[in-house]
């Protein structure tokens, strides 16, 4: 009598649909993302009549002008400070307000506190784009036309629903026996919000930051309504305007287009980590 072996398909021989199909769509979602950016890349090295005789293909031969004349544009640096300037104010003023904001709602208990986060909840709906016309008569009466602040306050605004959202669920999740130690201590709420909670925040406040930072850099639409004086204008602004400006001139738009997207994917890629890591624990301690 012999023994009948069975041979079954261990786990690493296995093949799991579900994992095969989310690579292949993670796949297909990289390249929607890659094709265009070395188009951008790669064309602002190619002449007009390279891209016109072949768009897609390497440059023959390689042109340096279009990127030459980028880096050498005064206006170029300009809009580039203006960006990081009405980013900064932007951050500098979400991290604080959004942070009191959401240890209020999700240390204390109050009459109407899960309207108030509710409310927070529904200005994630809300668009830009709606307000314009309200936000521009108070901009204009408020003297803010044509200045940083002008930018600064709404993009804060808008983005407080969503960095209280992110924050909540995370301030819920410091003990409460850590509260009680620190009031045994003698430190009052605001102590316990600067010293302990904040502290404990850092990634999720890291991930608000980068987040604010990126959608500032990005946005278009606000700073058009708001800023008046070319000088005063924010890299898409500029971008644009080189656009209308060099309209047949493919090469050079997508030379300065890929030098509007540098520093924000440099500025990405460096916190990408914290990112994720901000999300996941909000995420899973909530």
């Amino acid at each position: 009598m012999t023994a009948t072996t069975v041979r079954t398909k261990g786990p690493s021989q296995k093949f799991d649909f579900g994992r095969g199909l989310l690579y292949l769509i993670a796949a297909l979602v990289l390249l929607a993302i890659i094709v265009p950016l070395s188009f951008s890349i790669i064309g602002g090295f190619r002449s007009n009549s390279q891209l016109a005789a072949q768009p897609v293909g390497l440059p023959d031969p390689w042109v340096w002008t279009n990127y030459q004349t980028a880096l050498t544009d005064p206006s170029f640096y300009g809009w580039v400070r203006n960006s990081v300037l009405i980013a900064l104010i932007t951050t500098a003023l979400v991290l604080p307000a959004a942070s009191l904001a959401a240890f209020v709602i999700a240390r204390y208990k109050f009459r109407g506190r899960e309207l108030v986060f509710a409310l927070f909840t529904l200005g994630l709906l809300f668009p830009v784009a709606v307000a314009i016309l309200p936000l521009f008569i108070t901009l204009r009466q408020t003297g803010l036309l044509n200045s940083p602040l002008g930018i600064a306050l709404p993009q804060a605004a808008f983005g407080l629903p969503l960095s209280i959202v992110i924050l909540r669920p995370f301030f819920r999740s410091i003990p409460r026996d850590l509260e009680d130690a620190a009031a045994i201590d003698g430190c009052g709420p605001l102590r316990f919000y600067w010293s302990v909670m904040l502290p404990l925040s850092r990634p999720v406040l890291s991930t608000i930051a980068v987040l604010t930072v990126v959608g500032s850099w990005n946005a278009f639409l606000l700073p058009l309504l708001v800023l008046i004086q070319p000088e005063q204008w924010t890299l898409p602004l500029g971008i644009n305007n080189i656009s209308a400006q060099y309209v047949t001139d493919t090469a050079m738009i997508l030379a300065y287009t890929t030098l509007a997207m540098i520093p924000a994917l440099i500025f990405y890629f460096i916190a990408q980590r914290q990112i994720v890591t901000g999300l996941t624990t909000g995420g899973v301690k909530g």
